[in-house]
């Protein structure tokens, strides 16, 4: 069993998730079998890993948890805590922020309680994600810092990677378009040399967004096309979806309407998949600008009011903001204000918005 569950984890590093899960679902019913409780909770941590790294988070929640319920079989808090930051993983993936920030900061108090510095970077690089997604840019921002510079005192490249794209997302979010190319640029020169292919993808789709807010829609397109590649390539739908809502944008860029509403439908359908009500906000979004575009204001307005709506009841504040702007903007007005009170350093006069 330990033999397979091994062969799994390679498949895993090389992002090769469905027959890494094959495999780990193999040698989980052995461990089950030969009652090595150890070997259940490696499987069960791994298979919620795998669900969760393509995009099922319902089926992550429930192998996270059955893994608690084997680790206080084992005695094992270590392993509880860390199934209970990847609960909170999970919750992030489905939008909700709230559980998110609840599992994470208690996996992160264990951890600073502990003297674990390995776990206390991951549970801060995992805690900014989720500031970032509730909207407070700031917090995220100041949060990856700090991951960051834990993850480079104890030489793990790869953390500091994923630390780099997220200062990377975060201050292209916050307006700082120059400063996100260059963290996105450092994280794909370490991630192409460690040969990481989600990280690489992550850090082109990143890239390419930092060159979209700089106007750079050719150098744009080629880098969410070289991360297209590798998401479809691993089954990667929670990143891809994003990476296609990129192109969409793109294209509404351009002028390219008809394409860019094609893009948007299929990152709709995508979202739908992976239930990620942010990711659908900005499906809506773009579908509601390209329809201001074309004239079709009143359809725009109706889809704008539910985004908006969404926003409000998921507590996303930046997507609030963007719901806000394109509303105040079908009415002949301005808003900017929302923005400034988040920090960011985001200004929209009319259509076509280049939302980050």
């Amino acid at each position: 069993m330990h033999r397979i569950f091994k062969k799994a984890e390679g498949l895993r590093q090389k992002s090769q998730y469905g027959k890494a899960r094959e495999l780990f679902e193999k040698a989980l019913v052995g461990f089950i079998s030969k009652d090595d409780l150890r070997g259940v909770l490696d499987c069960q941590l791994a298979i919620g890993d795998v669900a969760r790294m393509t995009g099922n988070f319902d089926d992550a929640l429930k192998h996270y948890r059955d893994a608690i319920v084997t680790a206080k079989g084992l005695k094992d808090p270590v392993s509880v805590a860390d199934a209970g930051i990847n609960i909170g993983l999970a919750f992030r993936g489905k939008g909700d922020w709230k559980n998110a920030l609840r599992a994470c900061g208690r996996a992160l108090k264990f951890y600073l309680r502990h003297d674990d510095a390995a776990a206390t970077a991951f549970a801060l690089w995992a805690v900014a994600g989720t500031l970032r997604i509730k909207g407070d840019i700031q917090g995220a921002i100041r949060t990856y810092k700090e991951a960051l510079e834990l993850f480079k005192k104890l030489g793990s490249r790869p953390s500091a990677g994923y630390c780099l794209c997220g200062l990377g997302g975060t201050n292209r979010i916050a307006g700082n378009f120059r400063e996100s190319l260059e963290y996105y640029k450092a994280a794909n020169t370490l991630f192409t040399g460690l040969r990481d292919s989600f990280g690489r993808a992550y850090s082109y789709c990143g890239r390419g967004n930092a060159w979209r807010m700089l106007g750079d829609y050719k150098k744009a397109l080629a880098d969410f096309g070289r991360a297209s590649a590798i998401y479809n390539r691993i089954g990667d739908r929670v990143s891809y979806a994003y990476t296609v809502w990129s192109i969409g944008s793109t294209y509404k860029m351009l002028g390219r309407y008809d394409e860019a509403v094609d893009q948007f439908r299929k990152a709709e359908g995508l979202f739908r998949q992976t239930k990620d009500p942010r990711g659908l906000i900005y499906a809506r979004l773009g579908m509601a600008e390209v329809g201001m575009l074309k004239g079709r204001s009143k359809s725009a307005a109706k889809t704008i009011e539910k985004a908006l709506s969404d926003a409000v009841h998921y507590g996303f504040m930046v997507e609030k903001c963007h719901a806000r702007m394109m509303k105040a903007a079908a009415e002949g007005k301005n808003e900017g204000l929302c923005y400034k009170k988040l920090g960011l350093r985001l200004q929209f006069s009319g259509p076509p918005f280049n939302i980050p």
